[in-house]
């Protein structure tokens, strides 16, 4: 059978929950669309509902990618727009993309460590004729490497993401302090800044707005098990991505000292299939932690304890 028609397995749900610190202040931006005289030029994203601002799960997931992306040193093979390159695994198959003429060789989702969990969009490219031909994929044209390896043009295809990143919405805490503050904004702080015309020192004067230091999110991810052997792989490359992001920026203008963060209350969730089918015959399950920790440092020192609980729940099904 194809691989395109062979259903992918679901062992299981992994779910880690944590609290986002704001230590400096933080710009996920959500439009200017409401722009007025003297109005904000940044505003930051807000829930339509209450008005709260909010990070958006995209925006913590693209970030973590990205490091992921630096840290397995991917190589970049997808426009990205305005002349910038991103990776992605082009099929589930090993192959190689051809950007401006050049070959750029990629790891197929299947095996990729940053695709199987972020999940990758199929393009054109190149994999091997025999394997193109044994999973009954249609080519176009062939063509012979240096070592006379035949590989064949192909239309790739996608591989969903393993991993899913939450939404993170204000602890009800931070929503009462944020609503208490006086800024002239609510919820929030303005952050004036100016840019100088070299030439005539002229100012071009800017005004963002920021979530607050001290403000916290309540954080979430789920990963989905599909291969035991490859849990412990997955969830390290997660545990050392936010360990990064620490380090790092979340949000815009990072470089000017915005957005940096840290995560605290770590709390690990295992639910196997054969749980999720008690809920159904015994009215509920048990869904406490299987593990939990402070801080960062502390969840990456004990790392070799957190597998060995997850493979202990594994190794129950």
């Amino acid at each position: 059978m194809p691989a395109s028609f062979q259903q992918k397995p679901l062992k299981g749900k992994l779910r880690l929950v944590s609290t986002i610190r704001v230590e400096t202040g933080l710009h996920i931006g959500g439009g200017g669309e409401t722009l007025e005289i003297g109005g904000i030029d940044k505003p930051v994203l807000r829930d339509p509902l209450t008005k709260e601002p909010y990070l958006a799960g995209s925006s913590i997931k693209g970030k973590l990618r990205s490091i992921l992306e630096r840290l397995l040193n991917k190589p970049l093979n997808r426009p990205g727009g305005s002349g910038t390159y991103r990776y992605e695994s082009d099929d589930l198959e090993d192959g190689y993309s051809k950007v401006q003429g050049q070959k750029i060789w990629f790891q197929g989702a299947k095996h990729c460590p940053l695709s199987r969990v972020f999940g990758s969009t199929g393009n054109n490219c190149w994999i091997e004729t025999s394997i193109a031909e044994d999973q009954q994929l249609s080519y176009q044209n062939t063509e012979t490497d240096e070592n006379g390896k035949q590989y064949s043009f192909i239309r790739g295809r996608n591989a969903p993401a393993r991993l899913l990143v939450r939404d993170a919405h204000l602890t009800p805490k931070s929503a009462e302090d944020l609503k208490k503050i006086d800024t002239g904004l609510f919820m929030t702080e303005w952050k004036f800044e100016n840019g100088l015309d070299r030439v005539t020192a002229a100012a071009n004067p800017r005004q963002l707005e920021r979530v607050p230091k001290g403000t916290e999110f309540n954080f979430e991810l789920v990963y989905t098990v599909e291969d035991p052997n490859q849990v412990e792989e997955d969830l390290r490359n997660i545990a050392i991505a936010l360990a990064i992001l620490e380090d790092d920026a979340l949000g815009g203008h990072g470089s000017r000292g915005y957005g940096k963060i840290s995560f605290h209350n770590f709390k690990l969730y295992y639910r196997s299939i054969e749980k999720y089918r008690d809920i159904v015959g015994n009215g509920g399950s048990s869904f406490d932690p299987i593990y939990q920790k402070e801080n960062t440092p502390e969840f990456l020192e004990d790392f070799g304890n957190v597998n060995q609980q997850i493979r202990g729940s594994l190794d129950e099904q």
